[in-house]
């Protein structure tokens, strides 16, 4: 029985390849399920298995009473029998006494067959999921074990399965048994069948995995995707940028030939791929998503309260490309770039913009200014409608009468949007800082207000204020918000301070600091340069703090020669600092960094002297608390 147990263990290790511990605590749970079971335990009772795995043993301890006569053996223990297992046991006490039954392990082994069936396939599922929720955004591959309406069933690693509901398949995609697919895995959850894990072909991110795997600067970070619009089986749109100078984010992705590109359209089933390279400017952005088409002009509008517009004006012959079949390329370049676009012929452009002038008022002053203008590109769109040919320069004439007027309702664009911006920045000036750390709650306003303003993006005291002062018009036309309510709304804004709460005042600076540095060293100015001809102070704490100007005392310069004449000793302190680089206060700072931070406190200064007998310059440095003093000589 002993080597039944080893073996089975070790068996279902090497065939589930699961941790040691779990099927050990299966075991356990197993061995006291079957004990219950047995004997018709109470689950009140405390029950424990322990196995020896070594020795191929096993023994189950029950919690007993200690009692003076047994009357039911499974709940009670004696004295004696109670003190072998714990030698403190009184009469009334728990303890844990072995009550392993008789020809135990046959009865355990049948009984504890489901636990232990059961524990191991919670601990499979357990490591399917976790194992692929860590594989979420990546690419895998299976082999389709079942196909049907709902979608195909797919085999994989950890002998998990997988779903690929219709929905995440490419249309015309049609798989067979056996077949092996690569797909995204997009979710992974849990459920008590086991852990559902959904794969995907058609979402975007399958499309960026198969760009990193194919392309290497990709995958190394030389080459960024920025953004990628797709519609499943038909069309893509990627736009990539370098992050090095020198690289052709495009070229690096079509490869020599288109041999990078065609492996990931093969994978596809044929899908059209068009890689066009990310810019900055917008309007080149726009401009180059458009592609295959040509555009004569990109026009942007960013005071829509709606979306960022884009006015692209392109070439008759090209505006069915630009389109594209049933609107594909259009509706891929907007969702690539983030803004929508509004795509006109240049004939239609011009059209639109004469009318505008002749009948809008607001228009009236710049059909005065270009007048001309207006007249040329007139008589060129009267010839176009009577059928005659036009040439080049007059299609170079109209797209610059529409350049023209674009350019212009650009400019007054911008000025509406920094007129808006400098509404903004004076309404920010008068509300505090603080208030955009408040959060909207009962307190301010009622419930069902602040599901309003969250769902319109206002969560905080500050933008409610924001708003408010900016645009109170957003804030009435919100589903809900009466004049009531904008009323609630604009006394909460005129008294900020009272949701605010106060801020803890900062703690007073101490100015011990400041006098320890200053006081001392013009104490020392006073006190050691009486009698002194030149005396030059430069504390070490002082010249960290940029003041390098070295201070004089008034005596040093009631001595110093009119006519701007120097004296004996400030030349030949001025050549000593010609023949050695650095004057002798550098030197005396550089000398004091090479010693010890906690000495940098210490204030010297020197003083400089000349020796004519001997034809030495001694440089004599004092301190303030000592006696005596040394010097340095120097030859000249």
């Amino acid at each position: 029985m002993k080597n039944e147990i080893i073996l089975a263990f070790n068996e279902v290790l090497e065939e589930k390849g699961l941790p040691k511990e779990v099927i050990y605590h299966a075991l356990e749970s197993a061995m006291v399920s079957a004990y219950r079971k047995s004997l018709n335990a109470s689950t009140a009772q405390q029950v424990v298995a322990k196995i020896d795995l070594d020795k191929g043993e096993f023994r189950i301890f029950a919690e007993k009473e200690v009692v003076q006569s047994v009357q039911d053996d499974r709940t009670e223990v004696v004295l004696d029998v109670a003190r072998e297992y714990d030698a403190n046991a009184n009469l009334g006490d728990m303890v844990l006494v072995e009550s392993t039954p008789e020809n135990f392990g046959r009865v355990a082994a049948q009984t504890a067959r489901q636990v232990i069936q059961q524990k191991i396939r919670e601990a499979e599922r357990q490591m399917q999921l976790d194992y692929y929720a860590k594989q979420i955004g990546e690419i895998i591959s299976g082999v389709v074990q079942a196909t049907g309406s709902h979608g195909l069933t797919i085999g994989l690693e950890m002998k998990a399965e997988g779903t690929m509901p219709r929905k995440e398949m490419i249309s015309f995609e049609r798989f067979r048994i056996h077949d092996r697919v690569r797909a995204l895995v997009a979710e992974v959850k849990d459920s008590p069948r086991g852990p559902q894990i959904i794969l995907s072909r058609t979402h975007r991110d399958f499309l960026r995995r198969l760009l990193e795997n194919e392309v290497p600067e990709i995958f190394h970070g030389i080459v960024e995707i920025r953004s990628i619009a797709r519609e499943p089986g038909q069309r893509a749109k990627v736009a990539v940028s370098a992050t090095q100078q020198g690289i052709d984010p495009v070229g690096a992705c079509v490869g020599q030939r288109g041999v990078r590109i065609q492996a990931i359209v093969r994978e596809l089933h044929d899908e059209k791929i068009d890689v066009i390279e990310w810019n900055k400017d917008p309007r080149i952005y726009i401009a180059k998503a458009l592609s295959p088409a040509r555009v004569n002009g990109v026009y942007l509008n960013e005071t829509s309260s709606e979306a960022k517009t884009a006015l692209v004006v392109v070439p008759e012959d090209q505006l069915s490309l630009a389109i594209g079949r049933d609107g594909q390329n259009a509706r891929l370049a907007a969702r690539l770039t983030g803004w929508r676009i509004d795509i006109k012929s240049l004939s239609e452009a011009v059209s639109d913009w004469l009318f505008a002038l002749q009948n809008e008022e607001r228009f009236a002053e710049k059909a005065e200014l270009f007048q001309n203008e207006a007249a040329k590109a007139e008589e060129i769109m009267a010839r176009k409608t009577e059928g005659r040919i036009l040439n080049m320069e007059d299609y170079d004439t109209l797209a610059k009468f529409v350049d023209l007027m674009e350019r212009g309702l650009y400019a007054e664009r911008q000025e509406i949007i920094a007129a808006r911006e400098k509404v903004v920045q004076e309404a920010l000036q008068t509300i505090p800082k603080p208030a955009f750390n408040v959060t909207l709650n009962e307190d301010i306003l009622p419930q069902s207000v602040l599901t309003i303003l969250g769902e319109s993006g206002i969560q905080n005291l500050g933008d409610l204020a924001l708003e408010y002062k900016t645009n109170p018009d957003s804030i009435l036309g919100l589903p809900g918000i009466g004049p009531k309510t904008l009323k609630k709304i604009e006394e909460v804004v005129e008294d900020l301070s009272q949701f605010i709460p106060a801020e803890p005042e900062p703690a007073p600076i101490e100015a011990e600091i400041t006098e320890e540095i200053v006081e001392p060293a013009v104490e020392q100015i006073e006190t050691e340069t009486a009698g002194a001809e030149v005396v030059v102070e430069i504390p070490e704490s002082v010249s960290e703090m940029g003041e390098a100007e070295p201070e004089k005392t008034a005596e040093s310069e009631t001595e110093k020669p009119k006519d701007n004449e120097l004296s004996f000793e400030e030349m030949f302190k001025i050549e000593t600092q010609k023949i050695n680089g650095k004057s002798f206060e550098d030197e005396e700072q550089e000398d004091s960094t090479d010693k010890d931070d906690k000495k940098k406190k210490k204030r010297k200064f020197q003083e400089i002297e000349y020796d004519p007998d001997r034809d030495l310059t001694l440089v004599k440095k004092k301190h303030k608390r000592g006696d005596s003093d040394w010097g340095l000589e120097d030859e000249s």
